[in-house]
């Protein structure tokens, strides 16, 4: 156990700082133009995954009596990020807007790479606000998801996803032998319909019509015309093209990371719609070092779904017995899951074997394969 003194000091917290170099990054890439471009997914797929295999796994977990003041500079890193986020964005938009050196085929691929990072660190890093009680926090977050486009995954993460992870009423609990290709179309238009109902339904209990301003749409929805008409009025129609490119990407890279982190887990039915507490082994671990620093500790997800509270220095690493394990970091899991028969040849055997270890009692699998066991209570 890494005591909390140690947890507090900044050379601790100095390498969940590595996210902040892709920006500068983004900047000088962007000024050299051409297949430079390309720096920027490299970077962030493939360079942290060859740091994995240098740095290889970190199984220790923090002193949980660590207090917020000790987290002081794991906090920074999210609470800053937005602002980077922002003024890089639209910085960017104005810059190719207002310049003659990239090509077509240079401005979309240097956007595609700031898709890559409003996905993978943005994204990532919104989920980490919502998760916390204070609301400059979570408005944080609201506007990093406003300029993806995404801000409903907010709701459908807190409200929906960690109340019905594992059961059919999750739509990004990705389904055994279901291909990626197949899961993304499904969450684009299953997910906001969920999110939509969730949110009536919370307000129908209060006696209130869907419409009411109380409704989390309606700040959705405001936030994230306000980022469009920004990007329309600082670059014109290619502002707008490129700002939506880059939200797609976005949303790609999320729902690619949310079709790894829970492939083919699933909790077991009780009956009568009753299904069993979520449990550390209903989420793949990975405790691949230098892609935890990236994705400040996604990837231990398993602890994430048993304690959402913790803060991520804080989430626990749990070894073969308690959680499955994925056998690399999220970058190539990524890579191997846009490839279905590298992934099914990869996870299924897993899933197989994880199915034996903890349900031997179940023998009939084909329900829980088509999400057609009775929806939860």
């Amino acid at each position: 156990m890494i005591p909390s003194a140690q947890v507090a000091k900044f050379q601790s917290a100095l390498p969940f700082w590595l996210s902040l170099l892709l920006i500068p990054l983004i900047w000088i890439v962007a000024g050299l133009g051409s297949w430079w471009v390309l720096l920027i997914p490299l970077t962030t797929w493939y360079l942290f995954a060859l740091l994995d295999a240098v740095t290889g796994l970190n199984l220790d977990n923090a002193d949980l009596d660590t207090t917020e003041d000790d987290l002081l500079w794991y906090r920074a890193i999210t609470m800053i990020w937005p602002a980077l986020q922002f003024l890089t964005l639209y910085g960017l938009i104005y810059y190719v807007t207002h310049t003659d050196h990239l090509s077509t085929g240079a401005t979309i691929g240097l956007f595609f790479g700031v898709g890559i990072v409003t996905g993978t660190i943005g994204i990532n890093y919104s989920h980490e606000l919502m998760h916390q009680k204070n609301n400059r926090e979570r408005w944080l977050g609201d506007i990093l998801l406003s300029m993806v486009l995404y801000s409903h995954f907010r709701t459908e993460h807190l409200h929906g996803h960690h109340v019905y992870v594992g059961t059919p009423r999750d739509p990004v609990t990705a389904r055994y032998n279901e291909g990626f290709h197949r899961y993304f179309p499904r969450v684009l238009w299953q997910v906001p319909l969920s999110v939509f109902r969730l949110e009536k339904a919370r307000l129908a209990r209060k006696g209130l019509p869907w419409t009411d301003l109380s409704n989390p749409f309606f700040r959705y929805w405001a936030l994230q015309a306000a980022m469009l008409l920004l990007a329309l009025i600082i670059g014109g129609w290619t502002g707008l093209f490129l700002f939506l490119w880059q939200a797609y990407i976005a949303i790609w890279q999320l729902e690619l990371v949310n079709y790894v982190e829970h492939y083919g887990l699933t909790r077991k039915h009780l009956g009568e719609g009753k299904y069993e507490h979520v449990k550390p082994h209903h989420s793949w671990n990975a405790a691949h070092r230098a892609t935890n620093w990236l994705l400040i500790n996604l990837q231990r997800h398993s602890d994430h779904h048993y304690k959402p509270d913790r803060r991520f220095p804080l989430l626990q690493n749990y070894t073969e017995e308690d959680a499955p394990q994925l056998p690399y970091g999220y970058p190539l899991m990524g890579v191997a899951a846009m490839i279905p028969p590298l992934w099914k040849k990869v996870m299924n055997p897993r899933v197989r074997k994880w199915r034996a270890m903890y349900y031997p009692e179940i023998t009939d699998w084909h329900p829980y394969n088509k999400a057609k066991t009775p929806m939860p209570r």
